[in-house]
């Protein structure tokens, strides 16, 4: 019963510091909504009804306090938090819950144990000892200490005077707390929290009169009164001499074992820096995963415009074909095919002219099939490039963690080094801007220059249209003096025939137009591609950047910290004096402690690892999804090509029917009116083939200007592609250059840091050679003096005349 009494004691005492460090939080949050339920929750959990009595029930009541105060400290209230607390009693918490603890939770249980032991006992094993040993150190302290409560009280207030106030911080620190949050946050409350600060002072806070000191004070350990009671039977039996050799043996154990407790706890706390540094990766990949998300979307939303934009060219196609075969159709009235050669002629190059734009569509799916197919095979490559990678760079994390053991007491130099590097990355950083600001002011040009040439072309059309529509009045015209030239009707249609292939030709040349287009859309993509993926890039090396900062500022921590444990050697060495009796049965207690706590660190360590091992499963897991991810992305781009080359298809075949109709009904009427044109076409057949010359010297003409153009504006584009990526290349080897740099810095590092340390343990050794050698030197002086006293004694005895 004694047992489940101290722990409940020990959990109720941990409650009351938790509300205790809760009230400043609660007074403070500035919503008002969430300072009420914050109140609703404590009014619960300080009800043993809702919580329960057992010790599982005050243990849950424990966690669900220390998750609130971890919460109010962020200033975000999440998890059961967010909602009222709800009748009946309180459920477990799960295990994920532990991520919003800063640190593990047997920590705070092993202060709040060793706080009951008696200072002494705290100096000698750091403020850190195991649940065991302390109810260990109970059972004794309950065997030995069976007398009255006054004289307990008595023995406690001397022994309590004798030490010094730096030996007992506990007994103050709550009181001098609570008047310091007391004072601190009078002035912020308003007239609403007036309530509220009532509750919570009503709830048993410990902040007027806590648990921890209305009991009674507990009585010396048996230790220090068995020690106490034997020390006149000791200075009797035995010599000053060998109690004094003794005691310096004892010292040097106890300056081991304290080293060894230094260095046990430094090992925990550098574990869970290595889990925070964990948190802070997979928070990292998961805003890489919402990026990666957002240009998906982005990507998406190109692709629809560019389909739209598809489907207004092929409207416009349309009408242009609409038109020309209305230009066709009134041509073919005028023109007479008197003879079959003429009509089989014209059929076979018809024929010829189909089968060549077949040909020419197929070779065009099959190189947009072969650039698709290079696109996935570079994203894919890609993709691999980045988990290979991220799986460096993560060994290389696990190996940074391990080293962060080795870096304690050389800070400096890495500071200096770090500042350097800093530097130098950010001027290549500011490099990189200007050179991709350039970049896209030229993109921005070739953009502009493709605008200005679509509105030449754009004029051109226009112009070519107007002198159609002159032809055509001309031909209108010339339709009343068809009916006397029906002699030349042959010729003319000849003539007809030569100017439907133009119109053919043409044709051709808008499809590769729009052919060039797509390309040029396709490159743009890749270049939008390669700007994302150097943007990830630059964003990865901030996020070392900043992860290297932390890494600086827990250097700084861990200097701090190791100033505030030489001090707490020091004020040990001071306590040493005053505790040369009870260091002999101590040593064994201490021995125990010690292989218990490296066994519990030893637990700890397996369990971290094996959290580390999940966490990186999960990591792997994510990125296979991805990858799946992006083969069904794949698929159904290849689906909705597939999808819009049928349509395509479909739309050629509709054409060609639509076609071969007008041609027989053009057919049957050029029948009909043969026989009367053919006498108008005899006569004015002269005169139109010399127009028509004129007219197709002109066109060729200006069709040469124009493929000149556009093979300067293909020859232009392409150059400045090949500089773009010769400096992108160049970029990247700079890159793995500087890899390279800190990699050799990095090993340097690591040789000078085992070189300091080996310097500092052969420091530490020859410092307790130092401390030996004078206390050996001080006892002798000692043994000296009380010799010499001694024989002064005899010799005064001796010189005394006898009675």
């Amino acid at each position: 019963m004694s047992k489940h009494e101290d722990a409940w004691e020990r959990l109720d005492t941990e409650f009351d510091h938790f509300l205790l460090d809760m009230k400043p939080y609660v007074l403070k949050h500035s919503d008002k909504a969430e300072r009420q339920r914050c109140a609703m929750w404590i009014k619960k959990l300080c009800d043993p009804a809702t919580c329960g009595s057992d010790l599982m029930g005050r243990r849950n009541r424990n966690i669900y306090a220390r998750l609130l105060l971890q919460m109010l400290k962020r200033g975000v209230l999440e998890g059961p938090f967010t909602n009222k607390p709800q009748p009946g009693s309180l459920n477990t918490l799960p295990a994920y819950m532990s991520i919003y603890f800063d640190e593990p939770l047997s920590g705070r249980f092993e202060e709040r144990g060793s706080t009951d032991l008696p200072d002494w006992v705290t100096g000698e094993l750091g403020g850190h000892a195991d649940d065991s040993l302390t109810e260990g150190l109970l059972k004794d302290r309950a065997s030995t200490t069976q007398r009255p409560a006054r004289q307990r009280r008595r023995l406690y207030e001397e022994n309590t005077q004798s030490r010094p106030a730096a030996s007992s911080p506990l007994k103050q620190s709550p009181r001098h707390d609570a008047r310091r949050v007391d004072g601190g946050l009078g002035a912020d409350l308003s007239a609403d929290d007036s309530d509220l600060e009532a509750r919570l002072n009503s709830w048993n806070l410990g902040i007027e009169n806590p648990r921890y000191l209305r009991e009674k004070p507990f009585p010396l350990s048996p230790i220090f009164k068995s020690s106490y009671g034997r020390k006149n039977t000791i200075a009797d039996d035995q010599g000053p001499l060998l109690v004094q050799n003794k005691e310096v043996e004892m010292k040097i154990k106890v300056l081991e074992a304290k080293h060894q407790e230094e260095k046990l706890k430094m090992q925990q706390r550098h574990d869970v820096d290595v889990e925070k540094i964990l948190e802070r990766k997979n928070g990292e990949i998961e805003e890489v995963k919402i990026m990666y998300r957002a240009k998906q979307k982005e990507l998406e939303d190109m692709i629809r415009k560019l389909e739209r934009k598809v489907q207004s060219v092929l409207r416009e196609s349309q009408v242009i074909c609409e038109s020309k075969e209305k230009q066709i159709a009134e041509l073919k009235k005028m023109s007479d095919n008197s003879t079959d050669s003429l009509k089989n002629e014209w059929e076979k190059k018809l024929h010829a002219a189909v089968t060549e734009m077949e040909q020419e569509k197929f070779k065009l799916q099959k190189k947009h099939t072969e650039n698709i197919q290079t696109l996935l095979d570079d994203t894919s490559d890609k993709l691999t490039k980045m988990e290979a990678e991220y799986n460096a760079r993560s060994q290389a994390t696990t190996k940074a963690a391990h080293e962060l053991e080795l870096r304690m007491k050389h800070l400096s130099v890495e500071m200096e080094k770090g500042n350097a590097l800093r530097q130098k990355v950010t001027q290549e950083k500011g490099q990189l801007e200007i050179h991709v600001a350039s970049l896209s002011a030229e993109l921005q040009e070739a953009n502009r220059r493709i605008v200005t040439l679509q509105k030449e072309k754009e004029q051109q059309t226009e112009q070519y249209e107007q002198t159609v529509q002159k032809l055509q009045a001309k031909h209108e015209i010339d339709i009343n003096h068809l009916h006397q030239e029906h002699s030349l009707s042959a010729a003319k249609a000849s003539e007809v025939i030569e100017e439907f292939e133009k119109t053919i030709v043409h044709l051709k040349h808008q499809l590769q137009d729009s052919e060039h287009r797509r390309q040029q859309q396709v490159r743009d993509q890749e270049i939008k591609f390669q700007k994302e993926k150097d943007e990830l890039h630059v964003s990865y090396e901030r996020k070392v950047l900043a992860s290297n900062s932390d890494a600086e500022k827990e250097k700084a921590e861990a200097k701090r910290k190791i100033a505030k444990l030489e001090d707490a050697l020091r004020e040990m060495q001071s306590q040493l004096d005053r505790a040369r009796e009870s260091q002999r049965q101590t040593v064994q207690q201490t021995d125990m402690a010690l292989e218990q706590f490296k066994k519990q660190v030893e637990l700890t360590s397996e369990k971290a690892y094996a959290d580390m091992k999940l966490q990186m499963e999960k990591v792997e897991e994510d990125l296979i999804l991805t990858k799946s991810l992006r083969e069904k992305q794949s698929k159904d781009f290849s689906q909705q090509l597939d999808a819009l080359r049928q349509k395509y298809e479909q739309q050629m075949a509709e054409q060609r029917t639509q076609h071969e109709q007008e041609r027989t009904r053009l057919q049957q009427q050029h029948s009909k009116e043969k026989d009367s044109l053919v006498q108008e076409h005899q006569r004015e057949a002269s005169s139109l083939e010399k127009q028509a010359r004129v007219a197709l010297q002109q066109h060729q003409q200006h069709t040469q200007e124009w493929r000149k153009r556009d093979a300067q504006i293909i020859s232009d584009l392409e150059a400045q592609l090949q500089s773009v990526r010769e400096e992108l290349q160049g970029a990247h080897a700079q890159h793995k250059q500087q890899l390279v740099e800190m990699a050799l810095l990095r090993e340097e590092e690591k040789q000078r840091w085992f070189l300091d340390k080996e310097a500092a343990q052969d420091r530490l050794r020859s410092r307790m050679d130092q401390i030996r050698c004078d206390l050996e030197r001080s006892h002798q002086k000692e043994r000296d003096s009380v010799q010499e006293k001694q024989e002064a004694g005899l010799r005064w005895c001796r010189s005394e005349p006898n009675p």
